[in-house]
C-alpha cells in the first residue's frame, strides 16, 4: 500500500486578539489545530504542549490509534502538571491522522472542544466530520436550536469539554477509508465565525494546492474582521494505490452520515455510539 499526502497551513492572530493561542502540527502522519484557552501564557502554553506531545508521533507512515489516544493522555498529564496553585489553561484539539485498517488506508480523525474537521471532494464537496463539544451543539443536538440559529447564540463559545486542568479528557474519534482525491480540513474556530459552510467549500473548491488554499481561508477570515485567532490546516491524499471499499454501522448523526464516518468513543474503540449522546461537561468559556 503506498500513500501520499500533501499539505499547507497557515495561522493569525486575528484583528482583536493581542495574542495567538492557536498552535498546529503539520508532520505525517498528523495534522492537527490547538485553540488556547486562558489568555497569554496560559492558551498559547496549553496548546503548545499539545502540539509537543503529538509531534512525538511524526515520521512515520502511520499512526495507531492507541498511540494518538497516549498522546492526549500525555498532554492532559503535563498541562496538569504545569497549571498550579490556581492557575487555569486549557485547550482544544482536532485533527486527523494517517493510519491502515486491515492494509487499507484510512483517516483517523479525533477531536474535543469546538476546533473542527471537514472533508471536501469534488463528488461530494464538504461534509463536517467533527461534532462541538459545546453547550450550542447540545441544544442542537436535542432539537431546540436549529444550526442557523446556532450561529448567532450568546453561548455559542462556550465549551463542554476541553483539554485542561479540570475533568477528564473524552475524546471523539471516526475512522473514514481514505482515497485518492480526499482532501481533510482542521481549523479553529476563529474561521467558522467569519466563513459560512458553503463559503468555505468554495474556497477549497477554487485553490487545488492546500497551501493556497489554506491561506486562502485565513486571508478571508482576516478581511472580514477576525474576532478571534484563525488556524486552518488542508492536507490532500495524493496517491493511494488501493481504494478500499468498507461498509459501516449505520446509527450516525445526520452530519455524520453526510460526512460517511463512524464514530468511535473514547471510552471503548470497539463500541460504536452517535457522538451526540457522550455526556457534556467542563464548561469553559473561550
Amino acid at each position: 500500500m503506498l500513500v501520499r499526502t500533501c499539505w499547507g497551513s497557515a495561522t493569525d492572530r486575528g484583528t482583536v486578539r493581542a495574542v495567538n493561542e492557536d498552535a498546529a502540527l503539520t508532520y505525517p502522519p498528523l495534522f492537527l489545530v490547538a485553540d488556547g484557552m486562558g489568555g497569554h501564557d496560559a492558551g498559547d502554553l496549553a496548546s503548545r504542549i499539545a502540539v509537543e506531545e503529538f509531534a512525538q508521533m511524526a515520521g512515520p507512515e502511520f499512526v495507531s490509534a492507541d498511540e494518538v489516544r497516549a498522546a492526549f493522555d500525555r498532554t492532559v498529564a503535563r498541562i496538569r502538571a504545569e497549571f498550579t496553585q490556581g492557575r487555569q489553561g486549557g485547550t482544544t484539539v482536532a485533527g486527523v491522522a494517517v493510519t491502515d485498517q486491515a492494509d487499507l488506508p484510512f483517516w483517523l480523525v479525533f477531536n474535543i472542544g469546538d476546533s473542527r474537521v471537514y472533508r471536501w471532494t469534488d463528488e461530494t464537496g464538504l461534509a463536517q466530520v467533527s461534532v462541538d463539544h459545546s453547550v450550542v451543539q447540545d441544544l442542537v443536538d436535542k432539537g431546540f436550536l436549529s444550526p442557523s440559529e446556532a450561529e448567532r447564540h450568546p453561548e455559542r463559545h462556550v465549551l463542554t469539554r476541553a483539554l485542561g486542568t479540570n475533568g477528564t479528557a473524552e475524546v471523539d474519534y471516526w475512522m473514514l477509508p481514505a482515497a485518492g482525491g480526499d482532501r481533510m480540513m482542521v481549523c479553529t474556530d476563529g474561521l467558522t465565525r467569519e466563513l459560512r459552510h458553503d463559503e468555505i467549500a468554495e474556497v477549497l473548491r477554487l485553490n487545488p494546492e492546500p497551501k493556497t488554499a489554506a491561506v486562502a481561508l485565513v486571508n478571508e477570515a482576516v478581511r472580514r474582521g477576525a474576532r478571534d485567532n484563525v488556524t486552518v490546516v488542508v492536507v490532500d491524499m495524493a496517491f493511494v494505490d488501493v481504494e478500499p471499499d468498507i461498509k459501516f454501522d449505520q446509527r450516525y448523526t445526520t452530519a455524520q452520515r453526510a460526512a460517511g464516518t463512524s464514530p468511535v468513543s473514547s471510552r471503548g474503540w470497539d463500541e460504536m455510539l452517535d457522538g451526540a449522546t457522550l455526556p457534556r461537561r467542563n464548561l469553559v468559556e473561550e
